[in-house]
C-alpha cells in the first residue's frame, strides 16, 4: 500500500499536473477507500518544491453506489419478466383452464386422463416458474393472511423430508412464542422450500438442515446498513446446513436472477431471487451467512403484526359456486376470453363477451337490461380494463368490478381503481374464476 502512494506522488511530481484517482488504505483494521487528488506546490520562479494533496473518504458513497447499481439491474430484468408474463400467463391460463375441462369430461376410466394430467401438471410447474419471476422483480400479486410461521412451517417440513432425501437430517426448532406475520402463505412456503432445495445441493454426502424461528428486534443502527429495511419487531426464521458454503464473491450473487452455481441444466439460477422478492415485497429481508466449508445460514426477517386475528384457511373442498346474473366479459385474448365464457356460462351465468375496451362500452349501451359484472383483463390496447370500469361505473353505478391480469406491474391499480373492485390474478383454473365471480357478487 505505501510503495502504489509514493509511485502516485512520484507520477505527480514527474508530470507537474493535477491526479486525482481512487485508492484503498486499511484503517484500524478496516478496508476504506479514499478519493484523492495531487498536484504539485510551485515557488516563485515556478520550479516544484514539492506536493501538495488531499483525500476523501468515500466508502460509504462507494456502497451507495454498488447499491444503486444493483437496484438498476434488478429493476431492468424485473421489467423484462413483467413483460414476458403478461403473455405467458394468458397462454398458462388457456392451457390450464381448457386441460381441466377436457379432464372432467372424460369418463373416470378414460385412458386419456392421465394424458390430461399430465398436461395440467406441465401448466402448474410453468405458471410456478412465472411466479417466481414475479416474486424477485416485487411485482407478484400476494395474497396475505395473518398467520403463524410456526403452523406453516409444520407442515412445510413434511414435504421437505421427502425432497431433501434421507441422508440429510432435517430439524424444526421453533420458538413457542413467536409472534404473527401477515404474508402470503403460499410465497412463505416455496420460499422456505427453495432454501431447503438449495441446501440439499450443497450437501451431496448428507449433512444436517436446521429451521429455527424467533422474534427479534432490528434497531436503527443495523437497519441503517441494510436498504428498504426499517427498525422495528420482525418474526425471523432462519434455514441452516452444514454444506460446502461458499465465498465472499459467490455471496454478493446470489439473489440475482439467473445467478446459478450449479452445472447447466440443473438449475434456473430463480429459487433465491423468488426468495429475495417475496420478502422484500412483504416488507421484510433477508440475509445469508456463509463460509466456504462451515455451511450457510439464511435468515428471514418478517414484519411483527400485533392485535390481529389469524387467518382461516381456505375451503378448497367447496364446489364450483353457481350463478344466473349477466356478466360482461372483456379479455383481448381469444383463448382466454372464451375459457372464461364458457366456464361462466357452465355456471349459470348470462356472458355478453367483448374483445376490447370500445366493444364493451357498446356491448354495454345497447343491453337494455341490469349488468351485474364487469369481468375486464386489467391491460389491454386501446382502453385499459380501469378505463372500461371507469365508464361503467358512471352508466350503471350498481354494476361490480372483476379485474384480471397477467401482467405483473399492477401499480397502476392504486390509482382509480374504482371503490369494491378485486383482481383475480392469471393463470387461473374455471373453479378459482367462478368463486372470484360469485365473491365480488355476494360482497357488500
Amino acid at each position: 500500500m505505501a510503495d502504489e502512494i509514493v509511485k502516485h506522488d512520484r507520477e505527480a511530481l514527474t508530470s507537474g499536473t493535477v491526479h486525482t484517482i481512487e485508492e484503498t488504505r486499511t484503517v484500524r483494521g478496516m478496508t476504506r477507500t479514499y478519493l484523492t487528488t495531487r498536484g504539485v506546490y510551485r515557488d516563485a520562479q515556478d520550479q516544484v518544491i514539492g506536493l501538495v494533496g488531499f483525500s476523501r473518504d468515500i466508502t460509504d458513497l462507494k456502497r451507495l453506489e454498488q447499491q444503486l447499481r444493483q437496484a438498476q439491474k434488478m429493476e431492468a430484468v424485473g421489467q423484462l419478466a413483467g413483460g414476458v408474463a403478461h403473455d405467458f400467463n394468458n397462454l398458462l391460463t388457456a392451457i390450464i383452464g381448457f386441460g381441466e375441462m377436457a379432464y372432467n369430461s372424460l369418463a373416470p376410466d378414460d385412458p386419456n386422463r392421465e394424458l390430461i394430467t399430465e398436461i395440467r401438471r406441465a401448466g402448474q410447474r410453468a405458471a410456478n416458474l412465472t411466479r417466481q419471476l414475479l416474486a424477485f422483480s416485487r411485482k407478484q400479486v400476494l395474497r396475505p393472511e395473518v398467520v403463524s410461521l410456526n403452523t406453516l412451517l409444520v407442515d412445510v417440513m413434511k414435504l421437505l423430508q421427502r425432497l431433501i432425501g434421507e441422508d440429510i437430517e432435517l430439524s424444526l426448532s421453533p420458538d413457542e412464542a413467536l409472534g404473527l406475520a401477515k404474508i402470503d402463505p403460499g410465497q412463505f412456503e416455496q420460499a422456505v422450500i427453495n432454501l431447503a432445495v438449495n441446501a440439499r445441493d450443497a450437501m451431496p454426502h448428507g449433512g444436517t438442515l436446521t429451521i429455527e424461528t424467533s422474534n427479534v428486534e432490528l434497531d436503527a443502527a443495523y437497519a441503517s446498513l441494510h436498504e428498504d429495511l426499517a427498525p422495528g419487531r420482525y418474526v425471523m426464521v432462519a434455514v441452516s446446513d452444514s454444506g460446502v458454503g461458499m465465498d465472499e464473491a459467490t455471496r454478493t450473487h446470489i439473489f440475482e436472477p439467473f445467478f446459478t452455481t450449479k452445472p447447466t441444466g440443473e438449475g434456473t439460477g430463480l429459487g433465491l431471487a423468488m426468495v429475495y422478492g417475496f420478502v422484500k415485497q412483504s416488507g421484510g429481508h433477508v440475509e445469508a451467512y456463509s463460509e466456504p466449508g462451515r455451511g450457510t445460514t439464511f435468515k428471514i426477517f418478517l414484519p411483527r403484526v400485533f392485535d390481529a386475528v389469524v387467518t382461516a384457511p381456505a375451503d378448497d373442498t367447496a364446489t364450483m359456486p353457481q350463478g344466473h346474473e349477466t356478466v360482461l366479459l372483456v379479455e383481448d385474448e381469444e383463448a382466454v376470453r372464451t375459457l372464461a365464457g364458457r366456464v361462466l356460462q357452465a355456471a349459470g351465468y348470462t356472458v355478453l363477451s367483448a374483445r376490447n375496451g370500445p366493444e364493451a362500452i357498446r356491448l354495454a349501451d345497447e343491453h337494455p337490461e341490469t349488468i351485474q359484472l364487469l369481468a375486464t383483463d386489467l391491460v389491454m390496447p386501446r382502453m385499459s380494463g380501469l378505463e372500461v370500469a371507469s365508464q361503467l361505473t358512471q352508466t350503471r353505478p350498481g354494476i361490480r368490478i372483476l379485474l384480471m391480469s397477467g401482467y405483473p406491474n399492477e401499480a397502476a391499480m392504486r390509482h382509480g381503481v374504482p371503490p369494491g373492485a378485486s383482481l383475480l390474478q392469471k393463470p387461473f383454473n374455471a373453479v378459482a374464476l367462478a368463486r372470484a365471480v360469485r365473491q365480488v357478487l355476494d360482497a357488500r
